[in-house]
């Protein structure tokens, strides 16, 4: 009997066959390149940013950067409405500031600062905004995904039509407590989006060495729930497949998976270095799939903006950056008196 050989993982943008339709990427007005530009250089300017202060000493415990796979949080927010909830792991800055969260109170949570979004005592990992519909980072690997489902039931509990995206990776997608969550997701309908942002190595291990199924999209079969493979370098093709899931869930139709092949720039922390990859791999990438290259290229080739136009929003992004770098340096630490608050019995 012919035995299967095993192939090495695929690149971002050459998506396997999966168990629902593809959708085309989203045609995208002038507007919309433009609003999907700056959210995404605000990612990558925050996070460069946050890896220099982190090298300085001034961001201290655990830091997972987003550099590269900025596309997949902004085009899925695009799909969004008032009173959905968004939630994730620990990989977390550049979801906080696509949900709106301000730049200077996330920094400050990663400095420890009274200022940040935890009152400086969740750092990195940790942080909520109620206000923006942003339910956390959390640090436990996949326990993201039970919560996530719990926001869902909510939304049904309430009769209402929102949706909570669920954001996890190809490492967790190996836990338990995911297959738990959805098997009540899809018994109960809930309207949960769950987005697998396969970055093809977890914390340091290839998806072909790692998981049986590499087609993380087909995850949930046994269990009735559609999915589908996207294009996570491409803002559109988000885009698309996020409307697409998002309405399957206002529907009733219950939950949805979509597996975006994306790819990580950084090591999965700052303490790593990423020597299970060549460098001629990530720049390859970085050189023809870039996320945010890619709609710099559409706005010069239609013509919408001039260099020196995308130099200028460059410009302000880094002001954004550099004024919440400031904030963050500067702003007062936790009173003592903060140990003894928000602890729960």
């Amino acid at each position: 009997m012919a035995v299967a050989k095993k192939t090495q993982a695929a690149s971002p943008a050459a998506a396997r066959s999966a168990s629902a339709d593809k959708v085309k990427p989203a045609d995208f007005s002038k507007e919309q390149e433009l609003q999907a530009y700056r959210d995404m250089l605000l990612i990558r300017r925050f996070e460069e940013k946050a890896g220099q202060m982190y090298g300085m000493g001034l961001i201290g415990g655990f830091c997972h950067l987003y550099i590269g796979q900025e596309a997949v949080v902004t085009g899925m927010q695009m799909t969004l409405k008032k009173g959905d909830q968004v939630i994730t792991g620990y990989r977390d800055h550049g979801h906080m500031l696509a949900c709106g969260m301000d730049a200077k109170g996330v920094m400050a949570e990663l400095t420890g600062r009274r200022g940040g979004y935890s009152k400086g005592k969740g750092g990195s990992m940790h942080m909520f905004s109620v206000e923006k519909g942003f339910f956390g980072g959390h640090g436990i690997v996949g326990a993201q995904v039970s919560l996530g489902t719990g926001l869902a039931f909510t939304n049904k509990y309430r009769k209402t039509d929102n949706v909570c995206l669920t954001y996890f990776g190809d490492g967790a997608a190996n836990q338990g407590q995911v297959y738990e969550s959805f098997n009540m997701a899809e018994l109960w309908k809930l309207p949960v989006v769950y987005i697998i942002e396969n970055n093809r190595y977890a914390m340091g291990t290839a998806v072909h060495r790692s998981s049986a199924q590499q087609d993380f999209s087909r995850r949930g079969i046994s269990f009735n729930i559609p999915g589908e493979q996207v294009d996570g370098m491409d803002v559109r093709a988000v885009k698309a497949a996020g409307e697409k899931a998002v309405q399957w869930c206002r529907d009733g139709n219950g939950p949805y998976i979509l597996e975006m092949m994306t790819y990580r720039y950084r090591g999965h922390s700052m303490s790593d270095p990423a020597k299970y990859r060549t460098r001629e791999e990530v720049e390859k990438i970085r050189g023809e799939q870039d996320p945010i290259e890619q709609v710099r290229q559409r706005l010069l080739k239609n013509k919408w903006v001039s260099e020196d136009e995308l130099k200028k929003i460059d410009a302000k992004v880094r002001d954004v950056v550099n004024e919440a770098a400031e904030f963050a340096t500067h702003d007062p630490e936790p009173d003592p008196s903060e140990l003894w608050t928000d602890i729960l019995r």
